[in-house]
């Protein structure tokens, strides 16, 4: 991140919060005391903002300025709702298809996602609000900028989110290696999230037993994974080829 989007000092972040600023995170001094530190805790627990609780050093290494005990990062872009995403979709009379990323971290892989989902037309983009990668000058440069076009909604839980989607008639499609169901035997012509896992782990197992199909991409070379990005290209067109030939 650059110093742009850089906050320090109690009241300047307790401001940015008050203002509507999107934080897109907070590391705050480990035992910080005092009355206004109190007021920026409440106001981050009442916002449902996490901190991460770090020690005064790291603070110190990430600026030389009297930080108070708390650095922020605004973000870069503002993040929407995901229920007003569909009602939206739904309502252009449009099929809705969305990217749903669980605990992905790198931002270039971030950014080469939004990209393509900007190019074939996805109507959002799902990631958590902890452990997922940031809105970064990477994310942004590596999208080419589509991360100005590209809805991104923020949730705590993944698993809500596929609930809600199902709720309102979306299909859950994970891309995992473990199934026997292939990619081209989904129906993609259907409202349909696709979820995509980690670099390293891929799609968590809670995540596999709430979704309703798992699909694989065929594998003939020595090396038996793509890169995530990579994958979520394959997924997004195959879903593109089938509407487009509907």
């Amino acid at each position: 991140m650059n110093n742009e989007t850089q906050l320090f000092g109690i009241h300047a972040v307790m401001e940015a919060i008050k203002s509507g600023k999107t934080i897109d995170k907070v590391f705050l001094q480990k035992g910080l005391q005092g009355d206004l530190s109190k007021e920026l805790i409440n106001l981050l627990r009442t916002q449902k903002i996490t901190p991460n609780t770090v020690p005064v050093e790291k603070l110190n290494r990430i600026t030389h300025k009297n930080h108070q005990g708390v650095i922020a990062y605004t973000s870069p872009v503002d993040f929407h709702d995901l229920e007003e995403l569909v009602i939206a979709a739904q309502e252009k009379g449009e099929v809705p298809l969305f990217i749903l990323l669980d605990q992905l971290t790198d931002a270039r892989n971030f950014g080469a996602i939004i990209r393509t989902a900007e190019c074939v037309g996805a109507h959002g983009i799902v990631i958590t609000k902890s452990g997922a990668a940031p809105v970064s000058e990477d994310t942004i440069k590596t999208s080419a900028g589509a991360v100005f076009n590209m809805p991104i909604c923020k949730v705590s839980h993944l698993k809500d989110a596929i609930f809600l989607l199902q709720s309102c008639g979306v299909q859950s499609v994970a891309a995992t290696e473990k199934t026997d169901d292939n990619l081209y035997a989904i129906d993609f012509t259907k409202p349909t999230a696709i979820v995509m896992g980690s670099e390293g782990t891929g799609v968590s197992s809670g995540i596999l037993k709430v979704v309703d199909h798992k699909a694989k991409l065929p594998m003939f070379g020595e090396i038996s994974s793509l890169n995530v990005s990579v994958a979520a290209g394959a997924f997004l067109y195959e879903a593109t080829r089938q509407r487009i030939s509907k």
